[in-house]
């Protein structure tokens, strides 16, 4: 052997040793955990969880990694009213493994669990809750209701296989164009109605304000009538006529032929 290839030798046995090394291990990224798997072993290391970083392991054996962060899984779902209709649902799944569980997971179902065992269950579980409503209530009164039903039957079922469902969230409803058409028409109607008991109950305050109104001006008048004479009258009209007389403008006093009428004073100023 030359003496260049001799002083290749060890960069050679050096760039082998570390494909060998890099080859005996895995790498878990940040927001992952793994199980370990012995190939001519027990099989699923139970009990101990391998967390970020390099680990090393024997060529033969290996790891499954899992991404313990939350996950969000669109699922576009066709499920039947309780009258029949056909109805278009898209929700969001946000969902992760259970971090301190992923042995038992890997073992149950695996590392492809939303496929496996979320999805068929969400879809399940969708269509017997839809079921028992009508296509109006699926599509605006009770939509939150729907959503809260299958979030609450999907988080149990899924927990049995060592899967957190954080939510499920209802993008979007499509029912069909003629039940679509009838809802519109219904809320308009009702918008209207609602409109018109606004307008009367509006009428019936202000006839109530004029109503209240008029009976003070009633009570008003009859109070002040009751407080007015004949003589108190005579009095106020004597009293009017000894001041226009006691006064220094010119003045012609007229007095009435009968004994009710009043002095007429016609005056003019100096």
């Amino acid at each position: 052997m030359s003496r260049k290839h001799t002083h290749l030798l060890p960069l050679i046995l050096v760039v082998l040793i570390s494909a060998t090394l890099v080859g005996c291990g895995t790498q878990v990224p940040s927001g992952h955990r793994a199980v370990f798997f012995y190939k001519f072993g027990s099989g699923t290391e139970m009990g101990k969880i391998y967390s970020e970083g390099f680990n090393w392991h024997f060529p033969w054996n290996s790891m499954f990694v899992y991404r313990i962060q939350t996950q969000e899984q669109k699922e576009p779902l066709v499920v039947l009213s309780s009258d029949g209709a056909t109805i278009k649902i898209e929700v969001s799944v946000l969902y992760r493994p259970e971090a301190a569980k992923l042995d038992s997971l890997q073992v149950t179902v695996g590392p492809n669990y939303y496929d496996v065992y979320v999805a068929p269950n969400l879809r399940s579980i969708a269509r017997e809750i839809a079921g028992r409503y009508k296509p109006e209530e699926i599509y605006s009164t009770k939509r939150d209701e729907v959503r809260t039903e299958i979030l609450d039957q999907l988080t149990k079922e899924v927990a049995k296989r060592y899967i957190v469902l954080e939510n499920v969230l209802i993008r979007d409803v499509t029912i069909p164009e003629k039940i679509s058409e009838a809802i519109n028409f219904k809320l308009t109607a009702d918008q209207e109605a609602q409109k018109m008991q606004f307008t009367i109950e509006k009428e019936k305050l202000e006839a109530e304000r004029k109503r209240i109104e008029a009976q003070g001006i009633a009570d008003f008048q009859k109070i002040v009538s009751a407080g007015i004479t004949e003589s108190l009258l005579k009095w106020k009209g004597i009293e009017a006529t000894q001041k226009l007389a006691e006064s220094s403008n010119t003045k012609i006093v007229i007095v009435g032929n009968s004994s009710s009428d009043l002095p007429v004073i016609l005056g003019a100023d100096k």
